[in-house]
């Protein structure tokens, strides 16, 4: 259905108690651990409304593969990414060949992100949409140069 909305995803993991640490330290509500099958579920976003969850499995190391997803965040959030993660003991991963300095833009969305991992080296990306006509023909660059096209 073309109006359907993602309600949850998930990620694998070889260490779950180390990725249920992680994720509680992004600031993920633990909705459910089950331990005989080895899964935790987080809720995103605001927990009394439970729009949105994460799944994380633990699997033996031959049967991990790595993945991505995006938590999806204001523009303003997403400054305030670096100071977040920093404070936490979380590095920023350059990403499409550009240094994490400032978020990159996906000029075809247009949205500006942060990209970093977890313990797992799953990517994950602190994603903001703009409120801007996209041009795809810009392919990807920092926010600052996007934002001196439109001067």
């Amino acid at each position: 259905m073309k109006n359907a909305e993602l309600y949850e995803t998930h990620v694998k993991t070889v260490n779950l108690d180390a990725a249920v640490s992680f994720y509680k330290n992004l600031g993920l509500e633990l909705a459910y651990f089950l331990e005989e099958r080895r899964v935790a579920f987080f809720f995103l976003g605001d927990s009394e409304n439970k729009q949105q969850m994460l799944g994380v499995w633990e699997v033996n190391e031959h049967e991990f593969v790595r993945s991505h997803f995006a938590f999806k965040v204001s523009l303003e959030q997403l400054r305030s990414v670096p100071e977040f993660l920093h404070a936490k003991g979380i590095a920023l991963s350059p990403s499409f060949g550009l240094d994490a300095c400032e978020p990159v833009v996906h000029a075809w969305m247009p949205a500006a992100c942060y990209y970093f991992s977890d313990p797992d080296g799953n990517s994950l990306e602190y994603l903001a949409l703009i409120e801007q006509e996209p041009k795809p023909e810009l392919g990807v660059l920092h926010l600052s140069e996007w934002e001196k096209t439109f001067q």
